[in-house]
C-alpha cells in the first residue's frame, strides 16, 4: 500500500514538471496577448470596422455683447479687453467669426502666423479662413476636430491626426512589437468616420412615369397581355420564345417587342402592389447579393427576404456593388413594418462590408433624429462556408435561404443571356417578385399555394387572369395615391 502511495507522488510530482514546462514554454514563444489578434481580431483587419459616431457641433450665431452680460452675471465681474504686452497689436478690421467680438478681445494665439483665440467666446479661428463650416465633426475620444482626408462615391472620410488620442495609442499598443515603419500602415491606428456624401434616407423608392398608369388595346387585350407575362414570367421564356410560344401554340400573331412594352408597363404598374402589401413581416431577415450582366456588363441584384415567411421585402437592381443600392434595399424591407421591432429584429447577411456600412449610416439617420430611436437593429455576419463559430452554426440555416432564393433567381435569369438596359433588369426583377411572392407555389406549404394568399386570387386558378388581377391591383395603389396628393 505503501509503495502504490510513494509512486503516485512521484507520478504527480512529474505530472507538475511538465505542465511547468509548458507554461514556461508558451509564455515565452506564444505571447498570450498575441492570442487576442487571431483572424477577424487581428489589427490588419481594423479597416473593416466601423467606430463610434462623433461629436457633432453645428455652427451657432452667438453675441459677444451678450456673453459679456452672461459673464457679468455669473462672475460678478466684467470682462475687460485683452491686455497687450510689448507694444503688439491685432489689426481693427479683425473681428472673431463666431460670436463678432472686436480685436480688443482677441489673442495673438500663434505669434503673428495668422490664429487668434477669442475671449469671449473661447474659439480659435485663422484670419484667412473666416468661412465657418456650418457642422463640425469631433473625436469622441478626444475631442480633436476631424479632418476630411478622403472623398468617395458616397461617402466622406474624416480622420483624427491627434496622436495623444486615446483612440489611437490603445491600437498602436496592439500593433505587434516586430512590425517595421513600412508596414505599420497595414494597421488602422487612427479614429475614422464616414460622413455620407448622399441623402440615401431622401431618395423616394416609389418614382414612376406618368404614362404607366393605364392601358391601351389598339390590337389585342388584357387577355393576351396576361398570356404573354405567364409565358415569359412563369415559364422564364425569352421574348422572342413567348412570341413564338403564341403563334405555335394559340396562334395568336404579336411581336416580341410587343411582349417586351407589355412587361415594362405591367411591372410599373404592380410595383407599388408589391411594395405596399401586408406582408406582417417576422422579425428575421436575410440578405445577399448576386450577380446579372446588363449589356455585357456585370451588375448586380440585392435582395432582402424573410428569412421566416420566405417573401422577398426588398429588391434593387445595380451597376455597382456600393452601400447605396445596399441601404434602399434595406429600407425597402423596412418600411413593411408597420411597427419597427428594433433591437429585436436579426438582420443577417454575408462578411461583405456594405452592410455594417449600412447600419453604420442607418445609426446616423437615428442619431440625427431622435425620435427614431426605436429603429436601432443589429447586424448578424454568417462568415465562410464552415459552421467554425456559435454564430454561424446557429443561422447558417437562414443564410441558405437567401442563398437559394438566387439560385432560384438565376434559373428564370439563365434564359434572358444578361439584359439589354438598366431599366429593362429593373423591370424584369419587379415582374418575378410579384411572381415569386403571389403567384408560384412554394415548397414550404407543400407546393399547393404560394407564399402570400390574396383574396382577388382565390376565386380562378387562371394564370393569365391573375396576372389581370394583379395589375388591376397595382392600378387601385394608384389611383388611391392620385386621391391621396390632390387632397394634401
Amino acid at each position: 500500500m505503501n509503495s502504490i502511495i510513494t509512486y503516485l507522488l512521484l507520478y504527480i510530482h512529474h505530472l507538475h514538471k511538465q505542465i511547468s514546462f509548458l507554461l514556461l514554454f508558451i509564455a515565452k514563444y506564444i505571447p498570450l496577448k498575441q492570442w487576442a489578434y487571431d483572424d477577424s481580431h487581428s489589427p490588419k483587419y481594423r479597416r473593416f470596422t466601423l467606430d463610434r459616431l462623433p461629436i457633432v457641433i453645428k455652427h451657432q450665431e452667438l453675441d459677444y455683447r451678450v456673453l459679456i452680460k452672461n459673464y457679468f452675471n455669473s462672475n460678478l465681474k466684467e470682462l475687460k479687453p485683452v491686455r497687450r504686452r510689448n507694444g503688439k497689436t491685432i489689426p481693427s478690421d479683425i473681428i472673431c467669426p463666431h460670436c463678432h467680438a472686436p480685436h480688443d478681445y482677441l489673442y495673438d494665439n500663434n505669434g503673428g502666423k495668422g490664429q487668434y483665440q477669442c475671449k469671449v467666446c473661447g474659439e480659435n479661428f485663422n484670419v484667412n479662413h473666416r468661412e465657418l463650416k456650418p457642422i463640425r465633426f469631433k473625436c469622441p475620444y478626444c475631442g480633436n476636430t476631424l479632418e476630411r482626408i478622403k472623398s468617395k462615391k458616397d461617402y466622406h472620410i474624416h480622420k483624427c491626426r491627434n496622436l495623444k488620442c486615446s483612440f489611437y495609442r490603445n491600437h498602436k499598443n496592439k500593433v505587434p512589437k516586430d512590425t517595421s515603419h513600412t508596414e505599420i500602415s497595414k494597421f488602422k491606428l487612427h479614429y475614422i468616420y464616414r460622413e455620407p456624401s448622399k441623402k440615401f434616407f431622401d431618395m423616394d423608392l416609389s418614382t414612376l412615369p406618368k404614362w404607366a398608369t393605364n392601358f391601351r388595346y389598339r390590337k389585342n387585350n388584357a387577355y393576351i397581355m396576361g398570356l404573354c407575362l405567364t409565358y415569359h414570367v412563369n415559364l422564364g421564356l425569352s421574348l422572342r420564345k413567348t412570341s413564338h410560344a403564341l403563334k405555335d401554340i394559340h396562334n395568336i400573331s404579336i411581336s416580341h417587342t410587343m411582349v417586351a412594352n407589355y412587361a415594362k408597363t405591367a411591372a410599373l404598374i404592380i410595383k407599388p402592389f408589391i411594395d405596399y402589401y401586408d406582408y406582417k413581416p417576422s422579425k428575421l431577415l436575410a440578405a445577399d447579393e448576386t450577380y446579372i450582366k446588363v449589356r455585357g456588363v456585370k451588375g448586380y441584384i440585392w435582395l432582402v427576404m424573410d428569412a421566416t415567411k420566405r417573401s422577398i421585402l426588398g429588391y434593387t437592381v445595380s451597376n455597382t456593388r456600393t452601400v447605396e443600392p445596399c441601404i434602399i434595399t434595406m429600407r425597402m424591407a423596412f418600411e413593411k413594418f408597420k411597427t419597427f421591432p428594433g433591437k429585436s429584429l436579426k438582420f443577417i447577411a454575408d462578411g461583405f462590408t456594405a452592410y455594417p456600412l449600412a447600419k453604420y449610416f442607418f445609426d446616423q439617420e437615428v442619431f440625427n433624429n431622435p425620435e427614431d430611436k426605436d429603429k436601432r437593429f443589429t447586424i448578424t455576419p454568417v462568415i465562410g462556408l464552415s459552421n467554425d463559430d456559435e454564430v454561424s452554426t446557429k443561422y447558417r440555416p437562414f443564410k441558405q435561404k437567401v442563398e437559394r432564393l438566387n439560385r432560384t433567381f438565376k434559373a428564370t435569369y439563365r434564359g434572358t443571356n444578361g439584359y439589354g438596359s438598366d431599366d429593362g433588369a429593373s423591370l424584369s426583377l419587379i415582374l418575378w417578385v410579384g411572381y415569386y411572392n403571389f403567384l408560384r407555389p412554394h415548397k414550404i406549404h407543400k407546393w399547393k399555394r404560394p407564399l402570400n394568399l390574396v383574396d382577388e386570387f382565390q376565386h380562378t386558378n387562371n394564370m393569365p387572369e391573375k396576372w389581370q388581377l394583379m395589375i388591376w391591383l397595382g392600378q387601385q395603389h394608384h389611383l388611391t395615391q392620385q386621391k391621396e396628393k390632390s387632397v394634401s
